[in-house]
């Protein structure tokens, strides 16, 4: 392994610099000391001696371990990332990974559940009327409502919510406003009375019963559960609850530019995935509306 200090200084800029949350932190230090497990590296000299064929021998031996190529690219995002820091620390005089390609993988549509499955009939009757109850029809609500992040919902400070909006710190600490609607306010305004009522203080928006702070295992946990109520989809995260919101805000006629500000997208191809699944509504409609488009009985 590395020298011990390398990851933590690492670790330390990915936190206080580029303030990226904690389950990507694990992730990252778990790619580099994969990295470094297959290199042997144990000092800054042989950190140094690294090159471009030794990282193209470790894309072998990953995609050879049946890793799946979307995987493979994510830990040559690592490097890239560490590599840039290494060489602005002058750990490293050259940056290996200016010479290294990932694999080409096959972009895969985003999962999302059907409008008929999120009716506020369906998502209703899951919760019950006490603190948790409310406060996870609100997760569930807030998260299809506005589209933020799983790191953005459990770091939404109490600050930053108000009667017509959210204020979210997202990536690269870039902020942005989301308006939220009446009935997810009635909700806000629920849930806010039972934390008041509890003596449930924190700086936090969303707490346990205890007044401590959300943590990523159990909003994974709830929404799987919840999802699993009203959708079959084979995925039930908090993610595919952001790409429901950007599909069907897209299928009733939000724009891009639009639909990327409240995403927090940094440019407009982060967005278009989304047009994929638009597309085939669209085009699901038009089979129905156009004469021609009409199945013969």
């Amino acid at each position: 392994m590395a020298p011990f200090f390398v990851l933590e200084d690492f670790k330390n800029y990915l936190l206080t610099e580029k303030r990226v949350s904690e389950h990507t932190i694990t992730a990252y230090i778990n790619d580099l000391n994969q990295f470094f497990n297959f290199t042997s590296i144990t000092t800054i000299s042989e950190l140094q001696e690294v090159n471009h064929q030794l990282i193209r021998s470790w894309i072998v031996e990953l995609i050879e371990s049946d890793i799946d190529k979307r995987s493979v690219n994510r830990k040559l995002s690592t490097l890239r990332s560490f590599y840039k820091w290494a060489q602005k620390q002058s750990l490293v005089e050259n940056n290996p990974m200016l010479k290294v390609q990932g694999p080409k993988q096959e972009k895969r549509l985003p999962s999302f559940a059907k409008q008929s499955e999120m009716s506020i009939e369906k998502t209703e009757a899951m919760f019950g009327h006490d603190f948790d109850g409310i406060r996870d029809h609100l997760i569930v609500e807030m998260f299809y409502q506005t589209g933020i992040r799983l790191s953005e919902l459990i770091e939404l400070k109490q600050k930053d919510v108000s009667l017509r909006n959210i204020k979210v710190l997202g990536k690269r600490n870039k902020e942005r406003i989301i308006p939220i609607t009446d009935g997810l306010n009635v909700l806000i305004q629920k849930y806010l009375a039972f934390k008041s009522q509890m003596g449930l203080d924190s700086i936090y928006f969303y707490v346990l019963q205890n007044g401590n702070k959300l943590y990523p295992k159990l909003v994974y946990r709830k929404i799987n559960y919840y999802l699993g109520s009203v959708t079959n989809l084979d995925k039930k995260s908090p993610h595919v609850l952001r790409h429901t919101f950007a599909t069907h805000m897209l299928n009733n006629g939000a724009g891009l530019e639009t639909l990327k500000d409240l995403l927090g997208h940094a440019n407009l191809s982060a967005t278009q995935v989304y047009t994929h699944n638009s597309f085939a509504q669209l085009n699901n409609i038009y089979s129905q509306a156009h004469p021609r488009g009409h199945k013969k009985e």
